[in-house]
């Protein structure tokens, strides 16, 4: 009977862990829903509206009108346009000068509508599909990055087709779900965000990142309430922005972040629009998840409405920096968030602690829900990784440094 007890009472706290490891809620502490025992978000965080102006805006020189994608690399902004130009541009952030060109020579650019990367491809998506809905040569670029810096483009392809499309009647001009403009490069995938001029929605496709002929599976949709044009993806952090705007040109961001895998609409969706009237944005890029780079097309409308193409510079701090840096406690105002960060979150056995040099060396502990401390040491490095093994699924509290204290919130699970 003695044995059975124990057992039980086993059972009992195993399955209590389990529970507190498991509560699904709003895990966003700007939601107005917000439940700080959740330890999954489980994709319901409401937000108020929000507008952002840019910190920095720059036009763009006469070559770059149609300006479609943008991608952070090698310390430049890079950009395309999606009419017959095959040039691809490398742009100093702060003048939007043209600092390098590299022609790519052996392409053909119908219709170039975004530009993506990993470490050593950048990808250039031939995709757009707005004039009839009906092209059957979707399909996008694959370029070595070395070879873009000797200016010597080595090219192969990815064609593809979308599952759910078994109609290629002309759909007319604008009239079409099918057509796409935004799309990321994970892993060991490509994700296609759509622009539907129908619905005002976003589906995500996704497909093999390397050459070949693919059908373009279906995964989920999302409605966006606008159109999709540009997307950038910080795959640690399980952080995706897009960018779009309003069948009245009113330009927007899509924040998606704190999901799970490649579920890019499971976790927080928050959309912030752009106090810029009557602009065409196309692209989007970060590097760090705080600052962003967003470019626009030309656009005119005799007689009030002549917007030249420009790059703006966009401070999403406000909105991002708890989450990709922890909620902080008692943080002078003038001490940037970026100090430090951990990944993954949620953990499994490890979690990994990064920071900045100008930071070590500092001391760190870690401490449970009740605030009892579990285990303390002393970070010498920029990475570092905190074996987990010892804690039992919950919640914890990394709490670090020397002169201000910076708390990032954890689950084990």
């Amino acid at each position: 009977m003695w044995k059975s007890y124990l057992i039980g009472c086993v059972c009992v706290l195993l399955l209590g862990n389990i529970t507190l490891a498991q509560i699904y809620g709003c895990t966003d502490p700007l939601a107005n829903n917000y439940n700080a025992s959740a330890t999954h978000n489980d994709g319901t965080c409401l937000y108020n509206a929000a507008s952002l102006v840019p910190v920095l805006s720059v036009t763009l020189g006469s070559s770059l009108t149609e300006t479609s994608g943008l991608i952070r690399w090698n310390s430049y902004v890079w950009t395309h346009n999606d009419n017959t130009d095959i040039n691809l541009y490398a742009l100093d952030t702060l003048t939007g000068n043209i600092v390098q060109t590299c022609a790519l020579s052996a392409a053909v650019n119908q219709d170039w509508e975004e530009i993506s990367q990993d470490s050593n491809y950048v990808y250039i998506g031939d995709f757009g599909n707005n004039a009839d809905g009906n092209r059957t040569d979707l399909k996008i670029l694959r370029i070595e990055k070395n070879s873009i810096l000797l200016n010597v483009p080595v090219i192969d392809t990815i064609y593809f087709s979308y599952a759910d499309q078994i109609d290629f009647s002309p759909a007319g001009a604008n009239n079409t779900d099918f057509d796409c403009e935004a799309f990321i490069v994970t892993t060991d995938s490509i994700f296609l965000f759509t622009k539907q001029w129908v619905s005002n929605k976003t589906i995500v496709y996704s497909l093999p990142k390397t050459p070949g002929t693919y059908i373009a599976n279906l995964r989920d949709t999302l409605n966006v309430g606008g159109l999709i044009t540009g997307s950038t993806y910080l795959e640690p952090q399980r952080l995706t922005v897009l960018c779009g705007y309003s069948n009245m040109l009113q330009p927007f961001i899509y924040l998606l972040y704190d999901f799970t895998g490649n579920d890019f609409f499971g976790g927080n969706k928050r959309k912030i629009d752009l106090s810029l009237s009557f602009h065409q944005t196309e692209g989007i890029a970060t590097s760090d998840g705080l600052k962003y780079y967003i470019s626009n097309e030309y656009f005119t409308q005799p007689p009030s409405v002549n917007t030249p193409q420009k790059l703006h510079t966009l401070d999403l701090s406000t909105y991002l920096s708890g989450y990709l840096t922890g909620s902080p406690e008692n943080i002078p105002a003038n001490t940037p968030l970026t100090g430090f960060q951990i990944y993954p979150n949620p953990a499994g056995e490890t979690i990994t602690l990064q920071s900045g040099n100008d930071l070590l060396p500092f001391d760190y502990r870690i401490t449970d829900i009740s605030g009892r401390n579990v285990f303390s040491s002393k970070i010498t490095q920029q990475t570092t990784r905190i074996e987990l093994n010892n804690l039992v699924p919950g919640i914890y509290f990394i709490r670090a440094g020397q002169t201000s204290v910076r708390t990032i919130k954890f689950v084990k699970e």
